[in-house]
């Protein structure tokens, strides 16, 4: 059993969408960000940075690991599944990981920032982050002319990784519109029965509702400050 600590956000989907695929037993326990309580000492305990997702591996010693990515990697590892075997295939889904680590998801979580929460908008910042996330759209888009999946014809963990990031485009004021390549990956994804389970782990606030996009910036705005 994994105890597995996250909230509604694009990191916290990458895991719950990894173990769904994967079939691993755990129990979810949603943290509220705006409540300040990943900064708790509990939390910290498993997490020094005081960030979600995280998990708790039950079979494994209560041994913990933090950081999305190192998360996702951990799983794979343990199940033998959603990485290759041979050491350029698993190269390949470590560099697209990377990719999403360093650069998409800082550039796009920085557009949501400043487009979203920030409560001054500075036009020339908002442009800086959404301008870099397009580009970085326009580097999976090449790739995904070339083969199926971002690590060649395999469905892997650097396809969870960059897609609920994609997916939540519009947050950030962007559209995938000419990135069509990009666009056919995204609807493949989505239409995985582990992918729809996954973005349910916890339920996603129906942000199309004002009320509801009031809440979560609000609620974002508060974590911003902690």
């Amino acid at each position: 059993m994994i105890t597995f600590y996250t909230a509604a956000t694009p990191n916290g989907y990458k895991v719950s969408i990894a173990l769904e695929e994967l079939g691993l037993p755990y129990e979810m326990k949603a943290i509220e960000l705006s409540s300040g309580a990943q900064k708790e000492d509990w939390f910290t305990a498993i997490n020094p940075n005081g960030r979600i997702p995280a998990i708790v591996d039950h079979d494994a010693d209560d041994f913990a690991v933090f950081e999305s990515g190192a998360i996702l990697m951990y799983l794979a590892e343990k199940t033998g599944q959603l990485m290759p075997q041979d050491s350029k295939g698993r190269s390949l889904v470590t560099q697209w990981l990377m990719f999403q680590m360093g650069g998409l998801g800082p550039m796009q979580g920085q557009a949501n920032v400043f487009y979203r929460y920030f409560p001054e908008k500075i036009p020339a910042v908002i442009d800086r982050y959404q301008n870099e996330t397009l580009r970085l759209y326009g580097i999976l888009d090449r790739r995904l002319a070339e083969s199926p999946y971002l690590a060649g014809d395999a469905y892997s963990i650097a396809d969870i990784a960059c897609f609920p990031w994609v997916m939540a485009h519009g947050w950030a004021g962007l559209t995938l519109d000419g990135l069509d390549h990009l666009q056919d990956w995204t609807e493949r994804l989505k239409a995985r029965p582990a992918v729809q389970k996954g973005l349910t782990v916890p339920p996603r606030p129906d942000l199309n509702k004002d009320d509801n996009s009031k809440k979560f910036v609000e609620a974002a705005q508060k974590m911003l400050q902690r």
